[in-house]
């Protein structure tokens, strides 16, 4: 495995989460590997090429003649169908490049994303990444190229930002940018208005993509187990500030619950997940467990 590949792709992840699946709960516009439905089915369109059978496809769409040539089994694709598309959409802001022990939030997002660009395209799916502070600095476009995740990494590798966080404005530029419905996974700290967050959400729920927040967290931000008198360091243009901790920790704590309550309650309400990714956990156990969890959700009646 290349350099950059071991980088942010552990195989202990990859191992836990390869044979789960990335399904999307809301119809999407495409199928692939039979996982997914096109929501054009039952209207004419037009054959657009051949592509080779994979274990679960729909046998109706096999064709028999150019097995007959070939001795192998080739499926029909026609004009609207299309891959699933899972648009990466990860926050570089400056808050983000926060972590107490090696790993940083940024890290963990990088890791986050790399991971499961390889499980989207290893389902022959599509993946999109976009790089964010104050507005979208870096987008890939959707590939289904398996050699689509060496971009990614690579672009993975600059993800490093001084900037403020405005996901509110990058929220409602991407759900423009993104010309068709998919999977949206957010990776962010969620430092900014809960307002402005929850509007560029629901812009994209009003394009009629699914979204997955991950709310990225160092340990010492969820716990503020500091004791002594303590210099905290400003990020996002804030200025320093010399604080005793355990005057303020019961207060903080309270604020850091009713936040994500409220950011819970606001992604509840657009039929989002909401999942907290604490970079204490290790990475295969947090995304193994969503993953799995995500796969019975979507195999409940009427979800």
């Amino acid at each position: 495995m290349a350099e950059e590949f071991r980088k942010y792709l552990d195989p202990r992840t990859l191992a836990k989460i390869s044979g789960l699946d990335v399904k999307a709960r809301l119809i999407v516009e495409g199928f692939m590997a039979g996982l997914h439905r096109s929501p054009y089915q039952g209207f004419s369109v037009e054959f657009a090429q051949h592509r080779e059978y994979v274990w679960g496809d729909d046998l109706r769409h096999l064709d028999w003649k150019v097995h007959g040539r070939t001795d192998k089994f080739y499926l029909k694709q026609y004009e609207e169908e299309t891959n699933l598309i899972l648009y990466l959409v990860i926050d570089t802001s400056e808050s983000m490049t926060y972590g107490h022990g090696p790993v940083t939030k940024l890290d963990y997002a990088c890791y986050i994303a790399a991971s499961l660009a390889y499980l989207t395209l290893h389902q022959r799916d599509a993946v999109s990444l976009s790089l964010f502070d104050r507005e979208p600095y870096q987008v890939l476009k959707p590939n289904t190229n398996p050699a689509h995740l060496r971009s990614i990494c690579q672009l993975l590798e600059t993800a490093r930002s001084k900037e403020k966080t405005q996901m509110g404005t990058t929220l409602h530029e991407v759900a423009d940018r993104f010309p068709r419905r998919g999977i949206v996974l957010l990776v962010s700290d969620c430092f900014d208005r809960l307002d402005e967050i929850l509007s560029g959400l629901k812009h994209l729920r009003y394009k009629r993509h699914e979204i997955i927040l991950m709310n990225v967290l160092d340990p010492w931000e969820l716990e503020f187990p500091f004791k002594d008198a303590t210099l905290f360091e400003g990020l996002e243009e804030y200025p320093e500030l010399l604080a005793e901790p355990r005057s303020l920790r019961h207060r903080y704590l309270e604020e850091v619950a009713a936040f994500q309550d409220r950011l819970k309650k606001g992604c509840r309400g657009l039929n989002a997940d909401y999942v907290l990714m604490n970079t204490g956990q290790p990475l295969d156990v947090a995304l193994s467990a969503y993953l799995a969890t995500r796969a019975v959700r979507t195999a409940m009646p009427g979800r």
